[in-house]
């Protein structure tokens, strides 16, 4: 695959949180699936357990175990994700949605901006092991 150009910082900064998200909830969804490629396994193995740590819920837990670690600018995004995050399915509380999205927003932040900062606090998340 061939990299991509980098963006520049003004044109990150014009991106709205919404669109943050949907980067971030592709990163996130990526490592997640990385973390549980090994050891092999069948398909529907993997299929389930992804699903179950890419869920909002999962994702809100992890939002509130990364929060203490995380900077006042970092604090600052995840209140513009909360915020970007309309509607939300039938099946969650808005509040878990929002802190879904708020930590999508962040992760789509840091992989634009901070690989290094994005892989520090991603090694920082409490998956389930792999089985």
């Amino acid at each position: 695959m061939l990299p991509l150009a980098p963006l520049s910082e003004a044109s990150i900064q014009q991106l709205p949180p919404a669109a943050l998200a949907y980067l971030g909830d592709a990163v996130y969804e990526l490592y997640v699936r990385r973390f549980y490629l090994l050891p092999p396994k069948r398909l529907q193995s993997y299929h389930g357990q992804v699903v179950a740590q890419v869920r909002a819920e999962r994702q809100a837990d992890h939002l509130r175990s990364l929060a203490p670690s995380l900077t006042e600018s970092e604090l600052i995004l995840l209140k513009r994700g909360r915020n970007a995050a309309t509607g939300h399915p039938k099946r969650i509380d808005p509040s878990i949605y929002q802190q879904a999205t708020s930590l999508e927003t962040l992760i789509g932040y840091l992989y634009l901006t901070n690989p290094q900062r994005l892989a520090q606090l991603l090694a920082q998340l409490e998956l389930d092991p792999p089985t």
